[in-house]
């Protein structure tokens, strides 16, 4: 005979706050929506919530994974990189916890950053080797202003077990040269400034020439489709050859990175459009070693946190895209924006060229 067993009210209500707690985090669900988009079945409760689609750049039929699922599937890559929405502190979450997650299966590898220029390299290896502190790092170091909350805590990861940290980006005034006087004024620089820029510098016709132009165009005439200028054009042109010189220093310098630590992996942050659609670093780099295995995590800014989805066309965008909550819009639809802008082109203008135009 089964012997009846009474329970005690109190652990009957813990019970039934389990089943209900557990019925919130189920899993996330992915459905489509038509032939052309998908959602979420879940909300996106704020800015620390995400959810990893994979999608091998639109090859294969997407699939939600969770961290680890995500860490298991990127190891079998050389180079991973990372594309964010800078100040997204979702993603630069998900950035620490992916390098933790990968570096426990693969223990060699090198976390690389658009947010360290190249010049600053001995600055970078001073510190992690405990020859620096903190306060020469982000002032000698030229840290960006969210280092703190956004990239510390990769950096002193890597610290901590010893990892290369690799400062890709070429120098910001460099390429301020570049936007205002092309590709002419790096013979005027001297070999050590030079060094700190790609040697190799393609700036021909391709699909990332017409996403950069097509952009250039929409900024240029405010979205609105007319034609530009001739003026207008020629700063495109520079414009494009200076964010040329931007991916392929990243791409050389990863590229060194490795041929220094053979069988190293690679993760590398910028911002997404340096590798969306696996273009512009990506590509360089596949171009500088092609025998490199490249995988691409692109951020998706849902439109409404409430019903996260996403257009088809999207998952062509990356090997794996991370859905994240909005950032909010930088005006409200009535807000004066000329002061705003005044101030930019006050600080732009503070940046000129160390060389000036030839000729004047």
């Amino acid at each position: 005979m089964k012997k009846h067993v009474r329970r005690s009210p109190l652990l009957a209500l813990l019970a039934a706050l389990s089943c209900t707690a557990f019925a919130a985090d189920a899993p996330q669900r992915l459905d489509k929506q038509g032939e052309q988009a998908f959602r979420l079945q879940q909300p996106l409760q704020d800015f620390y919530d995400t959810a990893f689609v994979w999608s091998d750049g639109g090859r294969a039929e997407p699939k939600l994974l969770d961290l680890d699922e995500l860490a298991q599937r990127l190891v079998a890559y050389d180079v991973v990189f990372f594309g964010e929405s800078h100040r997204h502190p979702g993603i630069h979450l998900q950035q620490q916890r992916l390098l933790r997650a990968l570096q426990a299966r693969h223990p060699a590898m090198i976390v690389s950053f658009e947010q360290f220029e190249r010049d600053v390299q001995p600055v970078v290896d001073a510190y992690l080797a405990g020859k620096l502190g903190e306060n020469a790092l982000v002032e000698d170091g030229r840290a960006w202003d969210n280092y703190r909350p956004s990239y510390r805590p990769l950096v002193q990861f890597a610290k901590d077990r010893g990892l290369s940290v690799v400062a890709a980006e070429a120098p910001t005034w460099a390429i301020s040269c570049i936007g205002q006087q092309g590709l002419a004024v790096l013979e005027r620089f001297t070999p050590e400034e030079r060094s700190w820029v790609a040697r190799e510098l393609d700036v021909g016709p391709g699909a990332y020439r017409d996403k950069y132009m097509k952009f250039q165009a929409g900024a240029a005439t405010h979205g609105g489709g007319a034609a530009m200028s001739e003026a207008a054009k020629a700063r495109a042109e520079r414009s494009f050859a200076a964010q040329v010189a931007r991916d392929e220093t990243m791409a050389e310098a990863i590229a060194e990175a490795l041929k220094k630590q053979p069988g190293a992996k690679v993760l590398h942050l910028n911002g997404n459009f340096h590798s969306a659609a696996f273009l512009g670093t990506a590509e360089r780099l596949q171009r500088r070693l092609p025998k490199l295995k490249i995988a691409v995590i692109d951020p998706v800014e849902v439109a409404d946190p409430k019903a996260p989805g996403f257009a088809a066309a999207a998952l062509k965008e990356g090997t794996v895209l991370q859905l994240a909550y909005p950032n909010p819009e930088a005006f409200a639809p009535i807000e004066d924006q000329s002061a705003w802008v005044r101030k930019i082109m006050a600080k732009r203008a503070a940046n000129p060229c160390k060389y000036p135009p030839a000729g004047s």
